[in-house]
């Protein structure tokens, strides 16, 4: 067990990219210091191309994923409202990322501004960093100055009615699958997740990794000849 508090933990992954986070958890199995948490290729870990960062300068970002599933209104009677979400995240552990699904038609999911200036405001106040979801979202001008950040599939200006049709169920965004209450790392690279009973082991095995990695990028750039070259990928370094 680290010495660190899972708090410091947390903190100390925000000093890496999302990348090398993922270094540890699933892309390189044949490394020592992976934890082959994944199949790196089929997995379902990390995000894909569909969705992208949309304030880069607000730089790492990590949480406690709580899921919730948006959808157009049904006749449900008893249906889940925002002010359950709020309940919940107020619960939850700290901080946390709100994994949004849009579970919208596809003729109606690119259009649906879902989360504005205010819901973003709410998410803040009970202790969220940041939102995960496969769709799009509005206000971004609105929400820049509350430094919250999110990874979506775009903007868009407008939306009609929708509901809340789920809370803290496995959700798959953007090629992720996320279970409630695992850790999810983010930055302008994407975003990857891990069990939050790993932390400590990602903790560990990372600065390892990253020196080693710092080693061979100054060797690649000093290098003038293709044997440095190789030097530096093979470790056969003067």
């Amino acid at each position: 067990m680290s010495d660190l508090s899972e708090q410091k933990m947390l903190e100390k992954l925000r000093g890496f990219d999302t990348p090398s986070v993922g270094n540890i958890v699933a892309t390189y199995p044949a490394n020592p210091l992976c934890l082959r948490l994944y199949d790196p290729w089929r997995g379902n870990w990390y995000t894909d191309q569909s969705v992208r960062c949309i304030y880069p300068e607000l730089g790492r970002t990590i949480g406690y994923a709580v899921t919730v599933v948006y959808s157009l209104p049904t006749s449900q009677i008893g249906r889940l409202s925002f002010l359950n979400l709020i309940d919940i995240l107020g619960k939850s552990k700290k901080p946390s990322i709100v994994v949004i699904k849009q579970d919208f038609p596809p003729e109606i999911l690119p259009r649906v501004g879902l989360c504005g200036g205010q819901m973003t405001a709410a998410f803040k106040a009970c202790g969220a960093v940041g939102v995960v979801t496969n769709g799009p979202s509005r206000d971004v001008d609105e929400i820049r100055h509350l430094k919250f950040q999110y990874l979506m599939s775009g903007v868009t200006s407008g939306h009609g009615d929708f509901e809340i049709k789920a809370i803290n169920v496995p959700v798959s965004i953007a090629g992720m699958d996320v279970a409630p209450g695992e850790i999810i790392h983010m930055d302008e690279n994407g975003a990857c997740k891990f069990p939050a009973d790993r932390l400590d082991d990602i903790c560990k095995n990372i600065d390892a990794l990253a020196k080693a990695e710092e080693k061979r990028a100054n060797a690649l750039g000093k290098a003038k000849t293709i044997e440095e070259v190789k030097a530096a990928y093979t470790g056969n370094r003067e």
